[in-house]
This record gives structure tokens, C-alpha cells and sequence, in this order.
């Protein structure tokens, strides 16, 4: 056999989505006895884990979305041959393949192939600056796989307490004198930073948190500009289209500014500005939200005409206590459509733009939506809108939507998740917008009482009951037809990942998936499991 032509020089990283998983340390997973990993090249700061892919690949850039932790036995080796000249220069393009690809790491494991990890692989991964970790021989790949999966799980799981607890916590204090004041105090402490209101002319209305240093403040002056301009000049919001939201990074802080809408004639909009730590994406969520309580805390009423002023009215209602049923005359819409949405790669459009498009102002920024290869719960989109039910709704260019039912206000929940599940059948099937259609009146599950056929689902899929990623798998493909490369899309994880959890689901119920009759079957099981958990939300 010869040995494999030479390798091309790397080349530049891809422009992929940054991850939506929290990152786990490196060093979190060096420290756990249980696994015996042990770092032996590459740099030791800094190093974080999105995800773990296994590979035994010559060439496994196609199938890295960066931020893995690469895990080989070195069983392509075996191909090179031409003595240690062509496998030094072979690991080196492997190595530089790998980093120009965006892994965060290389896990290379002592047998079967390997007794120890090859020297040449040691001095390209120092080279290239791709962390090297040993993995022993009582170590499977599986464990380390779940290890950073536990790890993920649990980071998410502080991360989402964390913005449940600051939204609660910005909406009461939103209720209380001096609103303003107390929501920057609010979120301050809940980003871990300094929080201020500044007019374009860098004059602070308010603030709260550590005093940032100079240049922080410089900076946050310069963004207010950019985002609150008076109309006349390059950072205008109104008539000129500035941007709705600006971002700079300076050393040890990330900062953000939002535009908030209360501008009246004559008067400048103020901006909130936040600096937070670089690393911590949950703050710009959780200052998107303060940002939305700012717009209507410092807007007066009048200012904002009959329909917005109901708005607040109603959002005021909600904060104090009042059902939604309550305050759903207030929003002047009986009916009304929740739209999710998410940026393409390629769109420069704005929020806002989105916003005027869709003729709403109701609209929210959430975390970035890639979901994660991970039993995590999974991200929100990246805008949530509530556009009145009359109207309709298009495609837009730039953007993917995912569009609910008309609904009445009680019923926004369940058609928050319906929204939800539409964006995902877009994203899968690259189309621009797919719409949740409800089930008839007279349709096949009409003709069953809920009870039965919660009973009967309950029993079908019950080998499944104690394993969310199954199921959610199960839901995905075959509510896509059976469809590997489309359910790995909607679900964030590779399509032999999907075969896998396939072949794993079949065993687990004993029957055929390639039978038409087991899949409806199983699918009208699947829908009533969905009914039954929107009607007890």
C-alpha cells in the first residue's frame, strides 16, 4: 500500500455557528478520577468542551462543527507507510486539519491499536496548539462521551435556573417605585456586572454594579451613540434605520447596548448599556429581557399611541398578579400568532427590521438556536414574536420562521411550543417558513376518548418512558418521513447518531419501523403524549 498523498495545508476555519452548548472545561474532565485522562500536549488554559465525536477518519473536517473533543485509536495510521519521515508528516496535517476545523481538543486512546500515544502526534498537537489527552485503556470512549454530556446537562440546567430566577427578579422589579432604578439594580446583579441608561451625549440617567474602568465607560458612551441618536446624524435609530442593538468587547468585558423606544418629540432615546464578562452568554439574554421592561418603563404613554399603551397596561396586569384570560382585552387582539425566527447566516437585517416586517412590536431576542448534541433542554430561537392573529404572515428575507396557529391569549403557551416545532421542520427542510397546522375536528383522533388513548401510548412507549433523547428522536423522524439527513439536522447531531437511536428504538419496542402501520401507530401514540403534556402545562 502507498503511503496517502501529501496533505494540503490547512485551511482557515470555517464560519460555523458558534455552539449553543455550555462549554465544559478541559480541566473539569482532567480532575475526574474516574476517567484517568491525562493532557500530554497543547495548551492547558482556557480549553472548553461543546461536545465529543469519535472518528477513526483520515480526514474528519466534514463532520466537526467545532468545539469537540475529537476522540481516535489511531487505527488510520495503520494506512501511512514510508517510515517515521510520512507519518510525521502525515500526524502534521492531521493536527492542522483538526485545529483549522475548530476542535478544541484531541483524545487519543491506548489500545487496541496503540500500547502508547505516538511522539510525532505529541509534537504536532504542541505545534499547532491542539490540546493532546490521553485516554488510558480502562477508559471507553462512551464514558468520556457521557462525561461531558453530565456536564452539559448540568450546566444547562444552572444556566436556565439562572435566567428563570433573573426574569423573575427583573419583573419584580419592574412593580416597584422607581422602576427604572430598581430593574438596572436588578440586572447588575444578575449579569455579575455594571448596568447604565445613557443618553447619545454619554449623559448617565442611572446606573448600578462596579464602576467599569475608563475605558469601559468610554466605549459604553461611544455604543449609546450608535443606538440612541437624535435622528440627524450616522447613529440615528429613527428615520436614518440605525440599529436596534451594538456590542463591543474590550479586555475582560463584553459590552452590549439596546435601544430603548421611549423617545418622544424633541428627546433623545436612551440606551441601555450593559458590561458583563465576555464568557458568559446568559447575560445577554437576561439583558435582552431588561431591555424590553426599560422600553416601557421609560416611554410615557402617551408617547406610544392607544395600542401600546394597552400593551404596557397589560404587561403591568401580569406582573401584579392578573390572569392572562384578564388582560387579554388590554392587547386589542383577539386572537394572536406566535412566530419563531431565526437569522440566517447570511442576513445583515435587524430585529427591528423583522419586527416591521411582521407589523408587530411585541418581540423578543432569545439565546441562538443550533440544538445541542445533548440531552439538554434545548435553546430558544433566536426572536419570539406575538403578531395579531389577523394578519398574515410571509416569508421574510434573511430569516427562518416557524409560525403557531392563531390562538386566544390562554392558549399562547402550547402555541409557543407549536411555533417551536414548526421552526425546527423548517430548519430541517431548508424551507423559509412552515406553518403548525392543527388536527381537524374529525380527524382519526377524534374518534378515540383522550384517556384511551393516553393509556394505550403510555403502554406502546413505555420501554421508552425513562429516555427523553429517544423519544424526542423518534418524534423528529417520523414526523420527517423517516428522514436520516433531515431529523440529524432538526435534532443537532449526526445522522449515524439518528441510525443509531433508530436501530436502538426498534429494539427496545420489538417491532419493524420500516412498517407503515407500526410508524402510524406510533405516531398517533407520540400525539397523544403531546396532548396530554399541553393540557396539564
Amino acid at each position: 500500500m502507498t503511503s496517502p498523498p501529501p496533505t494540503p495545508p490547512a485551511a482557515a476555519p470555517r464560519a460555523t455557528p458558534p455552539p449553543s452548548t455550555p462549554p465544559v472545561p478541559l480541566a473539569e474532565l482532567l480532575a475526574r478520577s474516574d476517567l484517568g485522562l491525562r493532557q500530554i500536549a497543547g495548551p492547558r488554559e482556557g480549553v472548553a468542551i461543546h461536545w465529543v465525536h469519535t472518528s477513526e477518519m483520515a480526514d474528519p473536517v466534514p463532520y466537526l462543527l467545532g468545539g469537540e473533543m475529537l476522540l481516535t485509536a489511531g487505527m488510520h495510521l495503520a494506512e501511512v507507510t514510508g517510515g517515521a519521515p510520512a507519518l510525521e508528516s502525515y500526524l502534521d496535517g492531521y493536527a492542522a486539519r483538526t485545529v483549522a476545523a475548530g476542535a478544541a481538543a484531541l483524545g487519543f486512546g491506548i489500545a487496541p491499536v496503540h500500547d502508547t500515544v505516538p511522539a510525532a502526534l505529541v509534537a504536532a498537537c504542541d505545534r499547532h496548539g491542539l490540546p493532546l489527552v490521553e485516554v488510558p485503556a480502562g477508559t471507553p470512549f462512551t464514558a468520556v462521551e457521557s462525561a461531558v454530556w453530565q456536564a452539559v446537562t448540568e450546566a444547562r440546567h444552572r444556566e436556565l435556573t439562572r435566567l428563570s430566577e433573573a426574569q423573575r427578579a427583573l419583573a419584580a422589579a419592574a412593580a416597584r417605585p422607581d422602576p427604572a432604578a430598581a430593574v438596572l439594580r436588578a440586572l447588575a446583579r444578575h449579569v455579575r456586572g455594571w448596568t447604565a441608561l445613557l443618553a447619545p451625549d454619554g449623559t448617565e440617567h442611572g446606573s448600578s454594579g462596579p464602576r467599569p474602568a475608563d475605558a469601559v465607560r468610554a466605549a459604553a458612551g461611544r455604543l449609546a451613540q450608535v443606538v440612541g441618536g437624535d435622528g440627524g446624524g450616522a447613529g440615528a435609530r429613527e428615520g436614518a434605520g440605525g440599529p436596534s442593538s451594538a456590542t463591543d468587547t474590550l479586555p475582560g468585558a463584553q459590552l452590549s447596548a439596546y435601544a430603548l423606544t421611549g423617545r418622544g418629540p424633541g428627546r433623545q432615546a436612551l440606551a441601555l448599556v450593559v458590561a458583563a464578562d465576555p464568557h458568559d452568554p446568559p447575560a445577554h439574554t437576561i439583558a435582552g429581557v431588561a431591555a424590553v421592561l426599560l422600553s416601557l418603563i421609560t416611554g410615557p404613554a402617551g408617547d406610544r399611541g392607544p395600542a401600546a399603551t394597552g400593551h404596557a397596561a397589560a404587561l403591568v396586569r401580569l406582573l401584579v398578579g392578573a390572569r392572562p384570560a384578564e388582560v387579554a382585552p388590554l392587547l386589542g387582539a383577539p386572537l394572536w400568532t406566535v412566530v419563531h425566527a431565526e437569522r440566517r447566516r447570511e442576513t445583515t437585517g435587524s430585529a427591528a427590521s423583522l419586527a416591521t416586517a411582521l407589523g408587530t412590536p411585541l418581540l423578543a431576542p432569545e439565546q441562538e438556536t443550533h440544538p445541542a448534541a445533548t440531552d439538554a433542554p434545548p435553546p430558544g430561537p433566536a426572536l419570539r414574536a406575538l403578531v395579531p392573529g389577523g394578519r398574515e404572515i410571509t416569508a421574510q428575507p434573511g430569516w427562518t420562521l416557524g409560525v403557531s396557529a392563531p390562538v386566544p391569549v390562554e392558549e399562547l403557551p402550547a402555541a409557543d411550543r407549536h411555533a417551536a416545532t414548526a421552526l425546527r421542520r423548517a430548519l430541517a427542510q431548508h424551507a423559509p417558513l412552515v406553518r403548525h397546522r392543527a388536527p381537524g375536528p374529525h380527524g382519526i383522533a377524534s374518534l378515540v376518548t383522550a384517556d384511551d388513548a393516553r393509556q394505550h401510548a403510555r403502554a406502546l412507549l413505555a420501554p421508552l418512558a425513562d429516555s427523553p433523547p429517544l423519544l424526542d428522536t423518534l418524534h423528529n423522524w417520523l414526523s420527517l418521513h423517516g428522514n436520516w439527513d433531515r431529523t440529524a439536522t432538526s435534532l443537532g447531531i449526526h445522522r449515524n447518531t439518528v441510525r443509531q437511536r433508530i436501530a436502538r428504538i426498534a429494539t427496545l419496542l420489538d417491532t419493524d419501523l420500516d412498517d407503515a402501520d407500526v410508524r402510524m401507530e406510533l405516531w398517533f401514540a407520540l400525539r397523544a403524549l403531546d396532548r396530554d403534556a399541553a393540557t396539564h402545562r
